[in-house]
């Protein structure tokens, strides 16, 4: 701004100049008349005229190469701000890969997570079932027993069938089965297996029990001993029984049966479930 005050003042010197030179002009001198003075003072004035001219072409040339500088500034702002927005344009480009990439694992967390809340549901569906299962096991009778007929060998023969007494206890979870009596009596109602094994070594003899589940028999087997070493039978049955119905073994009239510490003769019996 001070330069440009200094480029008009010049300007308005140069033109009060050239109107002071017309004002001479009508002084009324005549024509060829020789005035020293305004010799001198034209002369004072070119000199002054020359000295701003030099001045002004200074200025000017400052002027210009503070145009020629700026310009320059400008192009460099330009080429800054070209690289800035091309920097600006790389960032968003990176910043939108980068919400992409975060949209995608907020997709696959959020995914993770139903999935996660899934299992969890399952596992506390599955637990829920087990702890089910417990208590039901819990509160469900546990019945098994198994028991040896003697150590003494040979039992019978009697003339009479006879309740045999298993009275080489192995198992008895629920003590429903009596080595006294050898009789099994049904704490709950429900489905049960017996299995009854018979052995016999003497010669020319018979060997044979029943099972009976109250006063019914519910199987019979039997074999002969021809005396060609020993003989043995066995078989299995399911039940279903009422709390408090009893089931036991017979020794057939006239039959005989042998055990000893190798346990041949057993029987054995257990709850499947109730119902």
């Amino acid at each position: 701004m001070r330069r440009a005050a200094v480029f008009l003042a010049l300007l308005l010197c140069l033109l009060w100049t050239g109107a002071q030179g017309e004002d001479g002009a009508g002084t009324g001198k005549k024509e060829g008349e020789f005035d020293i003075q305004g010799v001198k003072a034209a002369h004072d004035q070119s000199s002054s005229q020359t000295q701003m001219s030099t001045d002004v072409w200074a200025e000017l040339k400052e002027i210009r190469d503070m145009a020629i500088e700026h310009r320059i500034k400008i192009q460099r702002l330009e080429q800054d701000n070209t690289a800035l927005e091309a920097k600006m344009s790389s960032s968003e480009k990176e910043v939108e890969e980068l919400q992409r990439e975060n949209t995608d694992l907020l997709a696959r967390v959020t995914a993770s997570e139903n999935k996660s809340t899934a299992l969890e549901s399952r596992m506390s569906s599955s637990e829920k079932e087990v702890e089910e299962l417990q208590r039901e096991n819990a509160d469900r009778p546990q019945v098994a027993f198994s028991a040896g007929l003697t150590d003494s060998g040979s039992v019978g023969p009697f003339t009479t069938d006879t309740t045999l007494k298993y009275s080489k206890v192995f198992t008895n979870i629920g003590q429903a089965y009596s080595p006294t009596t050898g009789i099994f009596t049904a704490p709950v109602r429900g489905a049960y297996y017996f299995r009854i094994n018979a052995w016999e070594e003497s010669g020319q003899t018979w060997t044979g029990v029943e099972l009976f589940h109250n006063d019914q028999r519910k199987m019979r087997f039997n074999d002969y001993n021809d005396g060609g070493g020993y003989v043995s039978a066995s078989n299995g049955i399911l039940l279903q029984l009422e709390k408090g119905d009893v089931v036991y073994i017979v020794l057939i009239g006239n039959y005989s049966i042998y055990d000893d510490s190798n346990n041949r003769t057993i029987f054995s019996g257990f709850l499947l479930f109730p119902v």
